[in-house]
């Protein structure tokens, strides 16, 4: 058995390393994935097995060093069944926004200077339209109005519809844009 390649030995223990890789997993078709690596594993490091010493021990090293690299590696990864976390990751390219930020730039300076100003204390700023009518020396009634008119024609200047979001990567713009974004209400 000196002369025999010990790749011929594998299959012999393939039956108790798939009810040790179920001891570990509690299911068979990750015990069978888990048998199927270390089977891979083993082929391609067999010149790494020292011929006369104990093929199934060495086989249940590797597929134990596999079923805690697994582990290690299922802690670090997140669960993302809605792919709510994997939209976050994702990233426009840069110059979409850039366009579109020098698009709402120039409809910005397109509005009157009381609504810019309202819009800009409330959306980008973050004060309450309590603040900023004091700021301002108005009512209250009169910040919404400017703001609220303010939205409304920064949206027809760009052409965006009622369905339509700009996409910005600047949380500002986009509290300026949107009034659901503003916390301050």
């Amino acid at each position: 058995m000196s002369n025999s390649d010990p790749r011929d030995q594998l299959v012999e223990h393939l039956p108790a390393m798939r009810a040790f890789a179920i001891s570990l997993t509690r299911n068979g078709a990750v015990a069978d994935d888990m048998v199927q690596d270390t089977l891979v594993k083993a082929w391609t490091n067999i010149e790494k097995f020292e011929v006369g010493t104990n093929m199934r021990a060495w086989l249940f090293t590797i597929l134990r060093n596999t079923y805690y690299s697994s582990r290690r590696k299922a802690n670090r990864e997140v669960a993302d069944v809605d792919g709510v976390f994997t939209e976050s990751l994702a990233e426009k390219p840069a110059h979409d926004g850039h366009m579109q930020m020098t698009d709402f730039r120039k409809a910005l300076g397109l509005l009157k200077d009381e609504q810019r100003e309202a819009l800009l204390l409330v959306g980008a700023s973050g004060f309450s339209y309590e603040e900023a009518a004091e700021m301002c020396g108005v009512a209250v009634g009169t910040i919404k109005s400017r703001t609220n008119r303010a939205r409304a024609r920064l949206a027809e200047l760009m052409g965006l519809r009622d369905d339509e979001s700009l996409e910005m990567t600047d949380d500002a713009t986009m509290s300026v844009i949107s009034a659901s974004k503003v916390s301050s209400f």
